[in-house]
């Protein structure tokens, strides 16, 4: 989702033939598409239309080394696809996308439907530096990275807010230890009212961005003292205490509540700890309070028609096993009873692989995309209950 130190979305060689947890049985999984290119964000529209943003697999050049992820090639792979009694096909083409060797993906990550059945996406990334990477990319390559766009009813995508440039210029975390130079991963998005909120996983924030395009910052997400991973090279000391390390709360996903609140989940960052992600309320003028935790790495919220709300964790497991043991990144859905409580679970099992997004439709069905770090291989999965 940003950089190593705010919870980079890892790109991992899939670990196969590895004995798996099988799907919950109930709900029911179906495939409802597949060969999708890194899916993220999910959406569905009043007519019934499901758009999926893809967030593309790169390209053959130009290839430059980021600041953090390593070699990175571009290329105009991203997209926005919209799905129709079964059918898929990519409605905006040509987006930017950039690929690391290790399958690091940054391009189109989320997208929604407003009220008035307008579609708004987001083309994320950077990551570290900001605008100020994506405008040194050579040949255009990061032309369109960082920006808010909204779909016109001709078809045409319009550039409504640079947030990768707000980022670079407002840094609103900058007082956050090790977050002093800026950082933007645009992530999560939800139409609201006004216009459209953003949460920003490189920037620590939620941002709102009006009709007219203005930003404003709604909220900065705290850092978190955990205790520092062991190291398997040693031998432990059982009478220290542990070390206590910062972590980035790396906001991911955001939607707005029954109550009008707004509601945003949380990667979090290195050492990813098992349960150590929450949901955040943010009632505007407010600080941030948590609304539910004992989560692990939150990719997407969303709430039903009854008001519970449903939790995509990328990796139920966390990233660090993933990073460090080899573990299958198996994801897996969530949900939190209307009003607040426990979360208990809905599904996971194979079929919810590295998920990227999640929908809920107005039958309680629920859409989530999947296989998000295997260009290619993506799949949007439909759970009915």
């Amino acid at each position: 989702m940003g950089s190593t130190r705010r919870g980079v979305v890892i790109g991992v060689a899939m670990a196969l033939g590895l004995a798996l947890p099988t799907a919950a049985q109930d709900p029911t999984i179906e495939e409802v598409a597949t060969g999708l290119h890194s899916p993220r964000g999910v959406a569905i529209g009043p007519d019934g239309t499901i758009y999926v943003a893809e967030a593309g697999a790169g390209g053959e050049a130009p290839c430059v080394v980021h600041p953090e992820l390593g070699n990175m090639c571009f290329g105009p792979s991203g997209a926005i696809t919209a799905i129709v009694d079964g059918t898929a096909s990519r409605i905006v083409e040509g987006l930017p996308s950039g690929l690391t060797d290790n399958g690091e993906v940054i391009g189109p990550s989320d997208v929604t439907v407003d009220g008035e059945g307008t579609v708004w996406f987001l083309a994320g990334g950077p990551g570290a530096g900001a605008a100020e990477f994506r405008d040194a990319l050579p040949d255009g390559a990061g032309d369109g990275i960082g920006f808010l766009n909204r779909l016109g009813a001709d078809g045409t995508a319009e550039r409504i807010a640079d947030l990768a440039a707000y980022e670079t210029e407002q840094n609103p975390d900058a007082d956050q230890p090790g977050n002093e130079e800026p950082d933007s991963n645009i992530n999560g998005l939800a139409a609201s009212d006004a216009g459209a909120l953003v949460a920003d996983a490189g920037g620590n924030d939620l941002l709102a961005v009006a009709a007219d395009g203005s930003i404003s910052t709604v909220a900065v997400f705290p850092l978190s003292m955990v205790p520092a991973p062991p190291d398997p090279s040693v031998e432990a000391d059982p009478s220290a205490e542990p070390q206590m390390i910062p972590m980035d709360p790396v906001p991911t996903s955001v939607a707005v509540g029954p109550d009008g609140a707004y509601y945003v989940g949380e990667l979090t960052g290195f050492p990813f700890p098992t349960g150590g992600a929450a949901v955040y309320r943010v009632a505007p003028g407010e600080e941030p309070s948590v609304y539910a935790d004992g989560f692990t790495n939150i990719i997407d919220v969303e709430f039903g028609p009854d008001g519970t709300l449903y939790v995509a964790e990328m990796v139920h497991e966390g990233l660090l096993g993933v990073l460090g043991a080899g573990a299958p990144p198996i994801g897996a859905v969530m949900a939190v009873p209307p009003g607040g409580g426990q979360a208990e679970m809905v599904a996971t099992g194979e079929q919810l692989m590295a998920l990227g997004g999640l929908a809920v439709a107005d039958d309680g069905s629920i859409l989530v995309s999947a296989n998000t770090l295997m260009p290619g291989a993506g799949t949007l999965v439909k759970l009915t209950p």
